[in-house]
This record gives C-alpha cells, sequence and structure tokens, in this order.
C-alpha cells in the first residue's frame, strides 16, 4: 500500500513494471519509455493499458528522443502535441523540460509545455540537473508553475548530490516540491532523508535484469546501443518497491513518535 506523507513515485516503462510498482506501494507512476537511455515520450497505447490497470496518478514523461534538452521549434511542437493528446487521454500529470543552449532553463519553450498541460501539474525533469545555476533555474520553474522538480542535485546519482539537495529544499521553501531522484534505492532512502529532509522519493526500483526468454540468440547483432544486450529485459521489482515503501513506512513512524 501507498506510504503517507511521504511520496513514493515509480518510473516505469512497461505494464509489468507499473504494475509490480504499483503493488508494491508506489503512491504516483511516471510513465515513459527506454527508460535504459534515460526515459522517452511513451505509446498512447502504453498509457491506456498502465492508466486502466492501476488505481493511482500517473504521470507522463515528454521527451522526443534521447540527448540533450536544447529542443528545435519542430520538436516542441512534437512535445505540445504530446502533452495534448495525454491530457486528452486522462494523465494525471506531465513531466518535461527544455534548457537554453547557454544552460539556462528555456523559459518560453517551458511556457509552451506548461501551456499545453492545460493545467495539469508539471514536473520539471532531470534537464534541471544539466542547467548552468541550480538555484537560478528554481526560481524560474517557481515562476513559470512548475510544480514538481525531479532531480539528483546535479549529481551522477541523489546520494552523491544529497548537499545541493538539502539546499534546494531550503531554497524551495514550500513554494515548489524537490524529489529526490537518480540511484535512489530500499537501502539509502533513510540516508537521504536524514541529509536532505526531502518527503519525496523516485525509483525505478530495478533489482538487475532478467534474462530473455528467446532460446535461439544471434550473437554480433546489435540492434541498438552496443554496450546493452539484447537478451536481457529490465523490469521493476515489486520487492524493491515494497522495500522503498516499508523504509518511507518507518520515517513516518519515527517521526511521529518524536
Amino acid at each position: 500500500m501507498p506510504v503517507g506523507r511521504l511520496l513514493l513515485e515509480g518510473c516505469v516503462d512497461s505494464y509489468a513494471s507499473a504494475l509490480a510498482a504499483a503493488a508494491g506501494g508506489a503512491g504516483r507512476l511516471e510513465l515513459c519509455a527506454n527508460l535504459c537511455i534515460g526515459g522517452t515520450t511513451p505509446s498512447p497505447e502504453l498509457f491506456l493499458q498502465v492508466r486502466q490497470a492501476v488505481n493511482i496518478p500517473v504521470n507522463v514523461l515528454i521527451r522526443p528522443r534521447f540527448g540533450d534538452f536544447l529542443y528545435s521549434e519542430m520538436e516542441l511542437r512534437e512535445m505540445c502535441g504530446s502533452i495534448a493528446r495525454f491530457v486528452q487521454l486522462g494523465a494525471d500529470g506531465i513531466v518535461a523540460g527544455a534548457l537554453t543552449a547557454d544552460g539556462a532553463l528555456d523559459a518560453d519553450g517551458m511556457a509552451r509545455l506548461i501551456g499545453a498541460a492545460a493545467g495539469r501539474p508539471v514536473t520539471l525533469h532531470r534537464a534541471f540537473d544539466m542547467a548552468r545555476d541550480p538555484f537560478a533555474a528554481l526560481e524560474e520553474a517557481v515562476r513559470l508553475g512548475c510544480r514538481v522538480i525531479l532531480t539528483s542535485g546535479q549529481a551522477a546519482s541523489a546520494p552523491q548530490g544529497a548537499a545541493l539537495l538539502a539546499r534546494l529544499r531550503r531554497q524551495a521553501a514550500g513554494r515548489i516540491e524537490i524529489m529526490a531522484g537518480s540511484g535512489v534505492k530500499s537501502g539509502n532512502i533513510p540516508a537521504l532523508y536524514r541529509q536532505t529532509g526531502l518527503t519525496s522519493y523516485h525509483t525505478s526500483g530495478r533489482r538487475g535484469a532478467a534474462q530473455s526468454g528467446m532460446r535461439y540468440r544471434k550473437e554480433g547483432v546489435s540492434m541498438g546501443l552496443p554496450s546493452l544486450s539484447e537478451y536481457e529485459v529490465w523490469q521493476a521489482s515489486e520487492a524493491e518497491f515494497a522495500a522503498c515503501a516499508a523504509a518511507l513506512r518507518q520515517i513516518e513512524a519515527e517521526q511521529q513518535a518524536e
């Protein structure tokens, strides 16, 4: 079951992972595709499958391609169209981000994306972690009306960025939610909470890769990045989500006992 005041968000890119995250105790999902390359926009069909199967909020990632967050006019039009489509289908929120060539938040682009969301809450995703000045980017996100910033504290993982995450929480001062993401696991959530005071945690809930069911395997041929095996299937672990949820419930119990 979902935890109370503290939020566990599951980042999922398949129907199976969505079910595992929800069953394990996630309170919200971020639905994407291609999580192995940081996530891209999912298909409407996957969204509808997940929306019909779970009873927790489902936010949708809008990212048209792998790579940087400097978008062309046509890419922004595509993103706005995708947002409008998912809003029509019943998305609870939108996850997006855009930067300028100089590493600032793209205020004009973000305003268009937020406008397309038609009042749905918008999370500024980890494009924030690629911004030149995180404190200026936070203020711009507040001004634009973003509800959440998903961030690792501009580090390779949230545990490594804990000091900046704590500073961002203090600067946000309740005006916008700061959610820790990247490298968040059941084993480090208690320490992250002590170090940052954050109440929202974002995880893919994975515990390694499962082997493909393919018996015949063509060697020496890759369909994508050579570093990724075609015969490994990465999915969320219900047990890992349950452990994350238990860690958050323990934090809440300790707070209530104080």
